[in-house]
């Protein structure tokens, strides 16, 4: 009997408790607030930007459902230029374990910019306290609006220049596009526009590209010269960890990419990594790098030369530097 009371009383408890001693329906009591949603749930409705921001929260909550880490805005840009050997510097760069960077090229302040930061920034790899965020597009050197954009992001922002001898630089363009589009016309057409007088198209972008001198203008409207590190091809070639070692020091990162990180491949004509980020095994350049370049008419080369050699010097005057193209 005390058993079949105590059942009653128990089952009771939840639905008698709404209930009066009179009978009456107690008046509602105020709900207790809801705590914070976590990731993954619904929310209230918000901004695209708000949205996209919300997960980069640095709240342990934060990194422990998205991962260690958060996301930021880049310190550090390479910015150019094509074929002067960008991506083969930042895959020797992303050996460092204080350097995180995206793989593909994101052309947020060329291309995609109405998208804004927070889609930028979304892009980009998790960090953790002392490293640094990096990418990498090599048509930022060219686009006219990229500096005041960058600048606009963030003043202190570390600019990379990759330069290559300019005539070397168009062949290996033209050597590129060649490639996919095997019926464009020779280099030498399209490097005049009028042969007979040696008149040089400079509206052709192959060319265009490589008067660094007047590219550089525009970023010096934007950033000091000191801001700007000039990687010299060439040197990524014959010296990389001499090379990486400028670089590590620009990026104010401790020296830990040396020789003993490469070996020269033969084959391709190029320094190759002895164990790519993380992996423990060789890594190369694809074979889209290192392509055979079609022969060119010397005569067109020297008139090539001949045209740069202006801008190169002017060039070597703004940087300090003497890259030794002549």
């Amino acid at each position: 009997m005390l058993f079949l009371w105590l059942y009653m009383f128990y089952s009771c408890a939840g639905s008698c408790a709404g209930l009066t001693t009179g009978g009456s329906p107690a008046p509602p009591r105020a709900a207790p607030p809801l705590p914070p949603l976590l990731p993954g749930g619904p929310r209230e409705e918000s901004s695209l930007e708000e949205q996209r921001a919300a997960p980069d929260a640095g709240s342990p909550i934060s990194s422990f459902f998205n991962g260690s880490g958060t996301k930021r805005l880049p310190q550090a840009i390479i910015i150019g230029v094509k074929k002067g050997g960008t991506r083969a510097l930042l895959e020797f760069l992303r050996v460092h374990p204080d350097v995180r960077a995206v793989g593909a090229e994101p052309h947020f302040f060329d291309r995609n910019y109405e998208r804004g930061l927070a889609w930028y920034r979304d892009l980009m790899p998790r960090t953790l306290e002392g490293q640094i965020t990096m990418e990498k597009t090599p048509s930022y050197f060219v686009t006219k609006e990229a500096p005041a954009r960058i600048s606009s992001m963030s003043r202190s922002t570390k600019l990379i220049v990759v330069v290559r001898d300019p005539v070397t630089r168009a062949i290996s363009d033209y050597t590129q596009t060649l490639s996919k589009k095997p019926d464009i016309p020779t280099f030498e057409s399209l490097t005049f526009k009028n042969r007979t007088t040696g008149l040089i198209d400079t509206s052709w972008s192959a060319i265009q590209i490589g008067i660094y001198a007047k590219h550089l203008e525009n970023w010096l409207l934007h950033f000091p010269i000191g801001q700007i590190l000039f990687v010299s091809g060439e040197r990524l070639i014959s010296d990389p960890a001499g090379e990486l070692g400028r670089v590590q020091d620009f990026l104010g990162l401790k020296r830990i990419i040396t020789d003993k990180h490469f070996y020269f491949n033969k084959t391709k004509g190029f320094p190759c990594l002895k164990k790519a980020e993380g992996s423990s095994k060789p890594h190369c350049l694809g074979k889209t790098k290192g392509r055979t370049h079609p022969d060119i008419d010397q005569e067109v080369v020297q008139r090539l030369r001949d045209f740069y050699r202006p801008f190169n010097m002017k060039f070597y005057q703004m940087t300090g530097q003497d890259f030794g193209w002549d």
